[in-house]
């Protein structure tokens, strides 16, 4: 029986794609669902041309009830996947799937996290603060922002001469280097 991913996304979802890329033709693991806050968000074209089901939900649906909770125990998830995902995750969830609910940041936690500490608000506090040296940090997620342990850093070097689309884009390409593999890693470890 396959391991199931379920990923949580907010906007653009590059990061979700090369995690259904990365299991597409994986005969242990698949991407068995993308969940969103955002009706607009691109995740679910890109969710849509993987022929993943898709769910979107409000706030009152995440935090009051549980819906979304019950839909990941029908889907027999095993592991959740934040990628660019903005809300914190409610107590029900962490309490169902301890361990097993993962995120990416775009910075060297614990430098540049925490509430609103989201994609270009991160890398323009990167710039702001002269850093030399950007990053990305993979951690389990807690009931805190960015507070969860951490499970695999990343470095790249920032030139003095790089703006912010050149930090963007070097952060990016780590995090879709690093973030299928090291999901898979954890997935692997999980026992069905």
């Amino acid at each position: 029986m396959k391991k199931r991913i379920a990923i949580f996304a907010s906007g653009s979802g590059s990061n979700a794609q090369k995690i259904m890329e990365h299991f597409k033709r994986n005969t242990e693991v698949e991407v068995a669902l993308v969940l969103t806050n955002n009706p607009d968000a691109y995740v679910l074209q890109r969710a849509d041309s993987f022929e993943i089901p898709s769910h979107i939900f409000d706030k009152q649906e995440f935090y009051k009830t549980d819906n979304i909770l019950d839909l990941l125990k029908n889907l027999d998830i095993d592991l959740i996947v934040l990628a660019g995902f903005l809300w914190l995750i409610p107590k029900n969830l962490l309490q169902e799937y301890p361990g097993r609910i993962i995120n990416i940041h775009p910075a060297i936690l614990p430098k540049f996290g925490g509430k609103g500490m989201y994609g270009d608000h991160v890398h323009q506090a990167v710039i702001e603060a002269k850093e030399t040296e950007g990053g990305i940090t993979i951690h389990y997620v807690n009931e805190n922002y960015d507070e969860g342990e951490y499970i695999y850093q990343a470095k790249y070097r920032i030139d003095k001469d790089d703006n912010l689309e050149m930090i963007k884009f070097k952060g990016q390409q780590l995090e879709h280097l690093h973030y299928p593999r090291i999901v898979e890693s954890i997935i692997k470890k999980i026992k069905k």
